[in-house]
């Protein structure tokens, strides 16, 4: 057991990013309904993860980390959670054939409605109103009663959770995740774009592979692994409040977990030592994800890898760095050496979506080549320091948006207004998002091909 922690040692903390709700006992009322309700994902899923992760950590996996920036409660809906699966499989399937590794599948989904901000108020014209904060806590609509912070949305996040978690292990274990429907997964608008031929060849040789297998014996029938996936859900722990009511005793080993979701990360705006945030994740035993920004020191984040993960499994931590293309240079190697001088067990992952973020025709975008750069740069320089470059964190969607510039198919800053419909921060589309797995996928076999010449040197 964690040492002088329980669910709610983190309110005797300070702490950041935190609505003001005007009605307090509505407040505790809610939570003491949710923390009546039934667990959002358990315990035994959560140690499957973190077994996942650990092989990550140790250079025998790849993380794929994706999904909204904020879900919606307007746009929730199967068959957007059936394009952002299918989207996701695309993904996966290309960074598998690329990795020759495992690919562990995490969604920013079922449970990604807390946003921080940068700052609480908004203003437009002269009217000034509080920031939007995400569903779960406010509305996006620009007007006075929508932004009051409303306990009530917390019931309406739990409920789209588990509809949405219940239609994700229905398609990642009920045959949707088959390897037989490798084609199906492709989206209508990315038929006929570069990318789509490049998966489509992909696709024909997994086809003739599992022709092959069937012809010796080996079928989706007769190894589940064929026609499976493990699926996990993550978001970020903004709201502790949600996030205590939803923390309940594992009865098999009596560690607290949060139910939430099965992979939870603290904030680059939270992760003060002596804060909240810290506080709780420090006591639960999901696998936690660490934002990492320019701001942060090497000893600052030995420190908090020390709090998060005094026993030092790995698994447990995901440092998730997101320094901006022109920063990560410069920030990246002096924390890859500290945690490799202090011994620590770690799955370093890129998000290449945050530090990327400029203003075009008065829209936010991130253009696509400063987050393509902002990978590549993360894979040279662990490849320079010797250490495993273990995943990425987007924000995708499997809808074809116009809210990133560039690609294959050059979204241009005229295009931002389109197909703009983000509830806060602009996302790959689709079409985007698998031309960077198939870039992704020639890296790590380059990779590959480095260490079998190193071998055999």
């Amino acid at each position: 057991m964690v040492q002088n922690w329980t669910p709610s040692s983190w309110r005797q903390k300070p702490i950041q990013q935190v609505p003001d709700y005007p009605d307090q006992a509505v407040l505790s009322a809610t939570e003491a309904q949710l923390a009546s309700y039934p667990p959002l994902v358990f315990a035994g899923e959560a140690r499957r993860l973190t077994k996942a992760l650990a092989n990550v950590a140790e250079g025998r996996g790849f993380l794929l980390q994706g999904g909204d920036c904020a879900e919606s409660f307007a746009e929730h809906g199967a068959d957007n959670i059936r394009d952002f699966f299918r989207a996701f499989l695309q993904m996966a399937v290309v960074l598998t054939f690329g990795a020759q590794q495992p690919v562990v599948k995490v969604g920013r989904i079922a449970g990604q409605f807390a946003k921080p901000r940068s700052s609480n108020i908004e203003k437009q014209g002269d009217v000034s109103l509080p920031s939007y904060r995400g569903d779960i806590i406010n509305g996006i609509e620009f007007n006075e009663e929508s932004r009051i912070p409303n306990p009530e949305r917390q019931m309406m996040a739990y409920r789209q959770s588990a509809a949405t978690l219940n239609l994700l292990r229905a398609f990642a274990m009920g045959g949707y995740a088959n390897l037989d429907n490798v084609h199906q997964w492709m989206l209508g608008f990315i038929k006929d774009s570069p990318q789509g031929e490049r998966y489509r060849k992909l696709a024909d040789r997994i086809t003739e592979t599992m022709d092959f297998m069937k012809a010796i014996g080996i079928t989706s029938d007769n190894n589940p692994s064929l026609r499976e996936t493990d699926f996990f859900t993550s978001h970020e722990a903004l709201l502790l409040g949600y996030e205590q009511a939803l923390t309940r005793v594992d009865s098999t080993s009596g560690d607290w977990y949060a139910t939430s979701g099965h992979m939870i990360w603290i904030g680059d705006r939270t992760r003060q030592a002596d804060h909240a945030h810290i506080e709780y994740c420090r006591g639960i035993k999901n696998p936690i994800g660490l934002k990492c920004g320019p701001s942060l020191t090497a000893d600052g984040l030995i420190e908090l890898i020390d709090i998060l993960n005094p026993a030092n499994e790995a698994g447990r931590l995901t440092l998730i760095c997101r320094f901006g293309h022109d920063k990560v240079a410069e920030h990246l190697p002096r924390l890859i050496r500290a945690v490799e001088r202090e011994g620590r067990k770690v799955v370093w992952s890129c998000d290449p979506m945050h530090g990327n973020t400029i203003t075009l025709n008065n829209y936010k975008t991130r253009p696509f080549e400063r987050v393509l750069s902002e990978v590549e740069s993360f894979f040279q320089i662990h490849r320079a320091e010797g250490t495993h470059p273990g995943g990425i964190h987007i924000e995708m969607t499997g809808k074809d948006v116009t809210e990133c510039t560039g690609g294959a198919r050059a979204v241009s800053a005229e295009d931002l207004q389109d197909r703009y419909h983000t509830h806060c921060d602009p996302r790959l589309n689709a079409d985007q998002a698998l031309e960077l797995a198939f870039l992704l996928a020639e890296r790590m076999k380059g990779g590959r091909e480095e260490k079998r010449l190193v071998v055999n040197g």
